[in-house]
């Protein structure tokens, strides 16, 4: 079943605790999305449910503070195209698998539980989140958040003009990375740091991709 798979995904990620209903805090409804994947064909491969928070029952300074999160302007990413293609060098695009139940929540957040999921041992329980959920209104800012001090850690340079370009200087070459929400696109001036990456993981460790990065 698509939702239990989602749910599942939520206890490996250790998105949230069952906690008894808070007093004074505000509690923000869930609602399940769902979608269809299809092949090249049209044709459905897989049933796929996306719990989601009612983020636009949020109030600014009791349950969020700031939303605003860099996103890459277009012209960032054609430039960074065109450098690669000047020194020759392939660039690689990955997704990252449920995005923003990979970012932190800095705020006191509670949901209710999951519609055709609710504990009927705990109907005054809800639940205290840990990671964000998509729908929060912080749920974009959580994720660059984690993902830059992440990238920061391992000794990458965020550009002063554009925060969503990150750098790292080898002696044998250059890493790039440009985030733009869940797409990260990479590459280097050296074939082989990407290989070193690859085979170690140690890029983007831990964050799942939804697949293989591919070349652009």
């Amino acid at each position: 079943m698509a939702m239990q798979e989602e749910l599942n995904q939520f206890e490996r990620n250790e998105v949230w605790d069952l906690v008894p209903l808070p007093n004074d805090y505000p509690i923000i409804g869930t609602k399940w999305v769902f979608r269809n994947k299809l092949d090249e064909s049209g044709i459905i491969i897989r049933n796929k449910a996306r719990l989601v928070a009612k983020g636009y029952n949020q109030e600014e300074g009791i349950d969020y503070d700031e939303t605003f999160t860099p996103v890459a302007r277009i012209e960032a990413i054609r430039l960074l195209l065109a450098y690669s293609s000047i020194m020759n060098f392939k660039l690689y695009q990955m997704d990252v698998k449920s995005v923003f139940l990979n970012g932190l929540i800095q705020e006191e957040v509670y949901v209710e539980q999951p519609p055709d999921f609710v504990d009927f041992k705990n109907l005054n329980h809800v639940y205290k989140l840990k990671k964000a959920l998509c729908g929060l209104k912080q749920a974009p800012r959580s994720w660059y958040n984690r993902l830059s001090k992440f990238l920061i850690k391992n000794d990458y340079v965020r550009g002063k003009v554009d925060n969503t370009l990150f750098v790292k200087k080898f002696k044998n070459g250059t890493m790039y990375i440009q985030i733009y929400v869940d797409d990260i696109v990479f590459g280097s001036t050296n074939i082989s740091l990407l290989l070193v990456a690859f085979i170690t993981h140690n890029c983007f460790s831990p964050f799942q991709a939804r697949s293989k990065p591919v070349p652009i």
